[in-house]
């Protein structure tokens, strides 16, 4: 469950610069034999356990956390295996914890935002769980047990849908209700119709704005909404191109179009050398480059990067043999907008003429595909 309830979207390092404090975090935990809690800061790609306690005889811990904004920011307690969400700023004083089942039954005091959030999460995740033992009773025959499973799991999957976005506008000025429009029902893109998605972003962006001036979460909204405003216009002139073309610059300041590829196989990969995992995955990348560079495959690397000095020393340490480009402009770069990048890595490979025929493809996954294209060429 918890895979699906992650806010990597929008969520930003708060540095010390911002104003720093201190916050505790503390409660007791009972009814498992789990005996350690963790304390996870989210971040824009990714989610960073930062502490740890272990319980007391009584089920209590605590964390104490330093260098935070006077805005709320986003973390997670972990307890046997179940995550729950926090707003955190400077100076608050929270108290989590549960008896029994942790999402069903866990209480927070001492934060606005964390407990307003509670009524949100505790709710859909539920709602999301009730879905799944829907769709796990599914008789695989047609037949009228079959017709009422399916119109039971469309009544529920609306129910979710109807109070994620009530919450959302009733509490559009809230740090809960920029989370709320984060999550997804598993296999479900949209947060309710695709492009009409915006409205709900526009709303709580500006309503968040002044509400909270100086959040970090602020241009991180915005620059969502930006990304929607670009892929709306790309879909209205599709027929003018088969793809999303980008163009940026390589470490020598050559500016180099992915369009200029066309008659090859692509393979279109977005990465980070701040991450700290790209040694392993550009290893592996570089074998098959290498074994299928002479038959018209080319790689097209996007860094999410926001420093210059960490890129470039990551390309030419690792030597990477294929087009390498970055704006340093990170999440906010058109290309994490135009293909929709919510994790990283991720990538995208075209055939030979021009169409998306995979993604999130690799190792022996990402071969067995470009095998199939470069045959067919």
């Amino acid at each position: 469950m918890k895979k699906y309830l992650v806010f990597a979207a929008v969520a930003a390092f708060v540095c010390s610069s911002c104003g720093s404090s201190k916050a505790r975090v503390s409660g007791r935990f009972i009814g498992s034999d789990d005996k350690t809690v963790y304390l996870e800061q989210v971040t824009l790609f990714a989610q960073h356990t930062i502490d740890t306690a272990t319980l007391d005889n009584a089920g209590a811990y605590r964390f104490d956390i330093s260098d935070l904004s006077s805005t709320p920011s986003l973390y997670n307690i972990i307890y046997a295996g179940e995550r729950i969400p926090l707003f955190i700023s400077g100076g608050d004083k929270i108290d989590v914890g549960s008896v029994g089942s942790v999402i069903r039954n866990y209480t927070v005091e001492g934060s606005e935002e964390s407990s307003l959030l509670r009524d949100f999460y505790r709710s859909y995740v539920e709602g999301v769980r009730n879905l799944d033992k829907i769709a796990s009773s599914l008789p695989a025959e047609e037949g009228e047990v079959r017709r009422e499973t399916l119109r039971r799991y469309t009544d529920e999957y609306y129910r979710i849908k109807r109070e994620q976005l009530r919450f959302i506008i009733e509490n559009k000025d809230r740090m809960a209700a920029v989370y709320a429009l984060y999550q997804r029902i598993p296999g479900d893109p949209n947060l309710f119709s695709g492009d009409g998605d915006i409205i709900y972003y526009r709303t709580v962006a500006d309503a968040v704005a002044e509400r909270y001036p100086d959040s970090p979460y602020v241009p991180a909204l915005r620059n969502e909404i930006a990304r929607m405003d670009a892929r709306i216009s790309l879909f209205r002139n599709a027929e003018e191109s088969r793809f999303p073309d980008i163009e940026m610059p390589d470490m020598y300041g050559r500016k180099i179009r992915l369009s200029s590829l066309g008659g090859k196989v692509v393979l279109l990969d977005f990465w980070s050398a701040a991450l700290g995992n790209s040694n392993a995955l550009n290893a592996e990348l570089k074998e098959i480059y290498e074994r299928y560079a002479g038959e018209g495959f080319e790689i097209y690397q996007v860094s999410v990067d926001t420093s210059k000095p960490v890129w470039i020393s990551a390309v030419q340490e690792q030597a990477l043999p294929w087009i390498s480009v970055c704006d340093f402009t990170g999440e906010a770069s058109s290309a994490v907008g135009n293909y929709n990048v919510r994790k990283l890595p991720s990538n995208f490979l075209f055939d030979s003429e021009g169409n998306i025929v995979g993604k999130d493809l690799y190792g022996a996954q990402l071969e067995k595909e470009l095998r199939k294209v470069i045959n067919r060429r």
